[in-house]
């Protein structure tokens, strides 16, 4: 299934209380051959109204963070672990995520991303349970999925973080260098 299509239908999901408070699915942005995918948490209200994620004060943090490593969304996929925008832009409930799983595995199994970028907690804990975001950041992880084999992960603070929190900002910036360098293990390995 190609990403347009996977598009079209993640607009008419229903699979979860969010389609009924949605405005725009927000299925996800970049390209279909993307080594790197980047995966947040869920749309915000800037989100949901233009149906593109991170077109924010995140977003633009993102895109500056892509320029540093000689990037752009056109060379990246970006997506959330959910596809619409949870009320009050409250956590994303655990029916939800998991509504919304086989849509972002699909887009992985489509993409076949060499590394995927796991912004924020949510989506470091959809693939990792429980896992710390502040243990793992910056660190290359392996992980088997079903149905998808085995995925080489690489977590980062979300950018939201680094705007409510500054200290965060260098930290995220040295991470953002550091995928570059885990590109290019991973691409020598294979």
């Amino acid at each position: 299934m190609k990403l347009e299509k996977l598009k079209q239908k993640i607009e008419k999901c229903n699979q979860c209380e969010l389609a009924k408070t949605r405005n725009k699915a927000v299925s996800g942005v970049g390209s279909g051959k993307a080594e790197i995918m980047f995966i947040g948490e869920g749309p915000g209200k800037k989100e949901d109204l233009q149906g593109e994620p991170f077109v924010g004060a995140s977003g633009k943090l993102l895109d500056s963070l892509l320029k540093q490593i000689d990037s752009n969304r056109k060379d990246v996929f970006i997506a959330n672990v959910v596809k619409c925008r949870p009320p009050n832009n409250r956590d994303p409930r655990l029916e939800e995520i998991k509504a919304c799983w086989p849509w972002l595995e699909k887009q992985i199994e489509v993409i076949k991303p060499k590394l995927i970028v796991t912004l924020g907690r949510h989506s470091l804990n959809r693939f990792v349970p429980g896992a710390v975001i502040g243990e793992c950041r910056g660190k290359i992880l392996k992980k088997k999925i079903n149905g998808l084999g085995e995925i080489v992960l690489f977590p980062c603070y979300h950018p939201a973080a680094a705007l409510y929190n500054g200290s965060l900002k260098k930290v995220l910036e040295a991470d953002f260098v550091k995928i570059s360098k885990a590109l290019k293990l991973i691409k020598k390995k294979n």
